[in-house]
């Protein structure tokens, strides 16, 4: 298979399947790993751009702060690599039950004049990726899109729903914008020049593949990409002025007006109400105010404007209607009005509708059933003796539950308290507080672990996402990272640039390499709370029956593991144990999530 310079069907570890879109920042495949057998979406970037040093470095500076985004509605950036010529970017799919892929576009030309209800769910996801991404800081910028358009929202249809997720965020800020649009009408002139049939000349349409075919599609992809852009956009040729976010906010206007239209605005359009009279939600507002010509009066958030957005409260033209006009009624007894009611009411309060927030998930690692040894003979007295344990296998989340992931389920418990009045959290020591009878997270600590949560408030959340506390046994296995006799995470030493301990406060996960798993944070940052209950002499037990251990039956305190941003260096220990009552909360605890895995 010869596609843009890939002479095999095997790129890096991945088998190309097939090609499945191209457009102005390259070539997209669908592709399988060897190894693990699950399915990616590659895209290759174009080769020249890897000529330009420029490009190199923000590439290089940038990308890895691209895969900490992590929401149900963002394609998940897995990897990124090169052959030697050009860069690849690895990522989530969305297969339906034929194994194939649909973006808007497709769904578009599947469904030419889709239902109300559907584009609210594309409108609804669309928007709290956008407002999760806007919220997020690179290098002191909030995180814009800046290419949106139908190719790269994707769309999967499942029992009457639809699961949409945004692709390529950041990518053309790694570009630069000046170098995107600049290719954009290089590749315009291109396509212009070989449908006039010109053959000779300084020509290089024919890296993006022979055929009718590619250049219709470099040519729609072309027309959407520019069909998109905000007016400050437009003008950025030559400049290395970049847009803000608000260019999202017009970008996400002209997806609403071609959903609910069938066609892009251009010059002086109608609104989707003079087009569709049995539209029920006012769409015209929310476009009007994304399609402002001024960024600074286009909205911020668009998942609120949205959820006003109820059926029924359709702008319309005023309509008067005809009123007859009644002489009034005299009341008979004036002073009743003063008169009060001496009884004592029964106080009911106030009903509020719970909104379903969705948890921002963590990623996985599994670690294969299998016998084990865990404790130590060397270490204190609870860690005797060293012993086998049999263990299944089971699924533990790369990093410690973070401030941002917490904050959303204590907006789900409608506080920091649960229906009993008990403290999930303490606020005061942790990083989330009250502003205005809203929970808000302390500016730069979104990617923390959340700390000052109890045993109690740890197994809740756990509950919440589906997921469960590992077991002590479960989280020391995960600690050694398949290697056995090393006395941490990171081999037989630990260095302060392999942890966060001995320090003055929590960092943000993943700021630190990996053990062997490649899991995040088991030494340092916080303690993490465990599923078991603690006992000083357990391990002799556990050495009798190892099938699987869960800890005591039942005890005083709960098993906590990892160490803190303030322990030392001797509590960093794979083997090393912590224990303290479930209750206690404080700014050193918190916790990750484990689960069971079915083989």
């Amino acid at each position: 298979m010869k596609t843009q310079g890939i002479q095999t069907q095997i790129l890096g570890d991945y088998d190309v399947l097939k090609e499945i879109g191209q457009g102005m920042m390259g070539k997209v495949y669908l592709a399988k790993h060897r190894f693990l057998k699950k399915h990616h979406v590659l895209k290759v970037l174009p080769g020249e751009l890897s000529e330009h040093e420029n490009f190199i470095e923000r590439f290089e500076k940038e990308v890895a702060l691209l895969g900490t985004l992590d929401h149900p509605n963002i394609v998940k950036l897995h990897n990124v690599s090169s052959d030697g010529k050009r860069f690849f970017l690895v990522s989530d799919c969305l297969l339906n039950t034929k194994g194939e892929t649909m973006n808007l576009a497709h769904y578009l030309e599947k469904k030419k004049s889709p239902p109300e209800e559907e584009i609210y769910q594309i409108a609804q996801q669309v928007a709290a990726a956008l407002d999760y991404a806007h919220q997020k800081n690179i290098h002191d910028e909030p995180l814009a899109h800046r290419g949106l358009k139908l190719n790269n929202i994707l769309l999967r249809e499942t029992e009457g729903a639809l699961e949409v997720m945004v692709s390529d965020f950041g990518l053309s800020r790694i570009v630069g914008m000046g170098a995107v649009l600049s290719r954009s009408y290089r590749i315009l002139w291109e396509m212009m020049a070989f449908a006039a049939g010109f053959e000779e000349g300084d020509m290089s349409l024919e890296m993006y593949g022979e055929g009718e075919g590619n250049v219709e599609m470099l040519h729609d992809s072309f027309y959407q990409y520019y069909a998109f852009l905000a007016p400050e956009q437009k003008g950025q040729i030559g400049s290395n002025r970049d847009a803000d976010v608000k260019a999202d906010i017009y970008s996400f206007g002209i997806m609403l007006y071609r959903l609910l239209v069938g066609q892009f605005p251009e010059g002086f359009f109608p609104m989707p109400s003079e087009c569709n009279l049995e539209l029920e939600r006012d769409w015209d507002a929310i476009i009007k105010h994304c399609l402002n010509v001024d960024p600074e009066k286009r909205p911020l958030l668009l998942s609120e404007i949205l959820e006003e957005m109820m059926p029924g409260e359709r702008s319309l033209r005023p309509k008067i209607q005809p009123q007859e006009i009644k002489r009034p009624e005299y009341e008979p007894d004036p002073a009743a009005v003063f008169q009060t009611d001496k009884t004592v009411a029964i106080y009911t309060p106030k009903k509020t509708e719970l909104k379903e927030i969705k948890p921002l998930l963590t990623e996985m690692i599994v670690v294969e059933g299998a016998t084990f040894l865990r404790g130590s003979n060397n270490g204190a007295r609870d860690e005797m003796p060293r012993h086998a344990v049999h263990l299944k296998s089971f699924a533990i989340d790369v990093h410690p539950v973070t401030n941002e992931q917490f904050v959303r389920f204590l907006m789900a418990m409608g506080g920091e308290k649960d229906a009993n009045n008990n403290d999930i959290i303490r606020l005061r020591d942790s990083r989330i507080r009250k502003d205005s009878g809203k929970l808000v997270i302390e500016s730069g600590y979104s990617k923390h672990p959340v700390v000052g949560v109890s045993w109690y408030g740890a197994m809740a959340y756990a509950k919440w996402v589906g997921k469960r506390l590992p077991t002590e046994a479960e989280w020391e296995i995960a600690a050694y990272g398949g290697r056995e006799g090393v006395q941490y995470p990171t081999g037989d030493d630990l260095e302060r640039s392999e942890a966060n301990f001995f320090s003055s406060d929590t960092t943000a996960v993943m700021s630190y390499p990996t053990n062997v798993y490649g899991l995040y944070d088991l030494s340092g940052n916080v303690y993490e709370w465990c599923l078991d209950w603690y006992g000083y002499h357990y391990y002799e037990t556990s050495m009798q029956e190892p099938e699987n251990p869960k800890g005591p039956a039942q005890g005083v305190y709960r098993v906590l593991r990892g160490g803190c941003w303030k322990s030392l260096k001797e509590d960093m220990r794979c083997s090393h144990r912590h224990r303290n009552n479930p209750g206690v909360m404080n700014g050193t605890y918190g916790f990750r999530c484990g689960a069971d895995v079915t083989v």
